[in-house]
């Protein structure tokens, strides 16, 4: 079983992961952070198979892909 995390304190919300993933399990909060950027989130894990296009999408490196 594959998923992710996202680092909620380095997303700047520029959505490229949602775009990337080809599942469609990333998409952007309603909710910002402490910093006030909307970020991305992560739902249905037991639909991802850890291709690890959300994380290499990302500019800011918020993103890990772990495989069980």
């Amino acid at each position: 079983m594959a998923y992710i995390t996202i680092d909620d304190n380095r997303c700047k919300g520029c959505g490229l992961c949602t775009i990337a993933c080809p599942k469609k399990l990333v998409s952007m909060s309603e909710t910002p952070n402490s910093l006030g950027y909307t970020v991305a989130t992560f739902s249905s894990p037991e639909k991802c198979t850890g291709c690890a296009l959300c994380a290499e999408m990302c500019p800011d490196v918020a993103i890990s892909v772990f495989k069980e």
